[in-house]
């Protein structure tokens, strides 16, 4: 089949039990007329801040083959290819269901506190090589994103990957079911969401939710070194589902045999099914590496070839606002860590910044907003960084929100670089501090807009290039 023809006007209709009085045929979905392609179909959503329905002529303007809609908009010309349903949010989870239930895919399901999406990629890049593959663009991972990302698989999908994330309890099992994974990971469980959650026990059982939705026969690969692992093997247990540990820890059946972390990347070696394999990941980082052994341990449980993965992990690069690294004016290095965190996340971005090789007299400095969603113990989780920074060697901290001034405080005097309430106040003072050679690290939760401080570097960049300075 070709693209065009990923639903037909009969096939959408069916699967949303809704009503469509024309013929058409789309060859991809969207909810943001923003974002329509030529050919797609549009999805109005309504939701507590927009309705898409008031965008629906937009999308048609745009190319869109047809619009699912719960009310008909005004405006439109006579004949419009609407597919009308009773409500546009089950509709899509609907025609997502459709999607995986037609779909002969091997289907790989990822959850964890901290690097699904990083995770989630990397398993896009191996199995590419090895069949069609597809998987959910971006951190599409809640009650919208997954079935969206669903219903965008293409009929002759080999490899399916999702990514599947929540801040409540009950939020994964709905998500889950529907996927309905040959291969479930959980990437590790951490102090995450803890506003939501009395324990991180509460968590791993949030995230154990993962488990209900596997195919008879499935394969739950978890990490072995995390503390909650036996925890999750009794969910898995309960259900009867067959577990392929990852770690460092001699139990592991994708066991890490060796590591050798750079500036630059790593070179591991593991062994998996009894084979050893060794590879090169050109991210730097030790969470790279683990994560890499999930990839290649959920690979080995879909029946791939693993060793061929691994070799394609080579071309493996950070994604934006995931520890995607740029060379500056000055020979300024940012490590662009903006897109979320939390403590664990914090602490492995501290670490890599820690082996990052500023030129000359460069500083590693690392510029911190605030982490969100901890509950009662925020003051100390953000506070509790100071010990790591010093550890790490840090030659210079700003922070940025009411949080990570708890941390400031608790910094010596000659690693506080500034503080202020916001993003957008503290960027010009970063900025002004950078020297020759620096390597400046920026990283905070999505809320509190490192993005900002991020823009402002690269727009300094820019404007120092061709430029006489003198620094410091």
């Amino acid at each position: 089949m070709s693209a065009d023809n990923l639903w037909t006007a009969d096939e959408a209709a069916q699967a949303v039990h809704g009503d469509s009085q024309a013929a058409w045929s789309a060859g991809g979905v969207a909810i943001d007329s923003r974002a329509v392609q030529p050919g797609d179909l549009f999805i109005a959503l309504q939701g507590p801040n927009f309705d898409g329905h008031a965008f629906v002529a937009k999308a048609f303007e745009a190319g869109a083959a047809a619009a699912m809609v719960h009310a008909v908009p005004e405006g439109l010309p006579a004949g419009a290819p609407l597919l009308r349903v009773e409500d546009t949010m089950t509709g899509l989870q609907a025609l997502g269901g459709a999607g995986r239930a037609r779909s002969k895919a091997r289907i790989v399901a990822v959850t964890g506190s901290v690097g699904k999406t990083s995770t989630k990629e990397m398993l896009g890049l191996a199995l590419s090589d090895q069949g069609l593959t597809h998987f959910s663009l971006g951190s599409l991972n809640n009650h919208w994103g997954v079935p969206l990302s669903l219903s965008r698989m293409p009929r002759d999908t080999r490899f399916g990957v999702f990514e599947i994330g929540m801040n409540h309890a009950g939020e994964i099992s709905p998500l889950t079911r529907m996927v309905r994974p040959h291969v479930a990971i959980v990437t590790t469980v951490e102090a995450v969401h803890l506003e939501h959650f009395a324990s991180v026990a509460e968590i791993a059982d949030a995230k154990a939710e993962i488990f209900e939705g596997l195919e008879p026969g499935g394969t739950a690969v978890l990490n072995r070194d995390n503390p909650w692992y036996d925890r999750l093997a009794a969910a898995c247990a309960a259900r009867g589902v067959t577990i392929l540990p990852f770690g460092a820890d001699e139990k592991a059946e994708a066991r890490l045999l060796d590591c050798v972390i750079g500036a630059e990347g790593s070179d591991v070696a593991t062994r998996i099914g009894g084979k050893e394999i060794r590879y090169r990941l050109n991210v730097a980082g030790r969470q790279w590496v683990q994560n890499s052994l999930a990839v290649l341990a959920a690979i080995h449980a879909l029946g791939a070839d693993a060793g061929q993965a691994a070799a394609s992990l080579a071309k493996l690069s950070a994604p934006k606002g995931r520890g995607q690294r740029h060379k500056l004016a000055a020979n300024v290095e940012l490590i662009d860590e903006s897109y979320n965190a939390s403590p664990v996340s914090m602490r492995a971005a501290i670490a890599t910044l820690a082996a990052a090789r500023p030129v000359a007299a460069g500083r590693r400095i690392a510029v911190l907003g605030d982490m969100l969603e901890l509950g009662e113990k925020s003051a100390s989780l953000h506070a509790g960084l100071a010990e790591s920074l010093r550890e790490a060697g840090i030659d210079l901290v700003f922070t940025a929100g009411a949080l990570m001034e708890r941390l400031y405080e608790t910094l010596p005097p000659q690693l506080r670089g500034a503080h202020a309430p916001d993003s957008a106040t503290l960027a010009p003072q970063v900025t002004a501090a950078l020297g020759e050679g620096d390597v400046v690290m920026v990283k905070g939760s999505a809320g509190s807009r490192m993005g900002r401080v991020v823009e402002a570097i690269q727009t300094w960049s820019s404007a120092q290039s061709g430029a006489d300075r003198s620094f410091r």
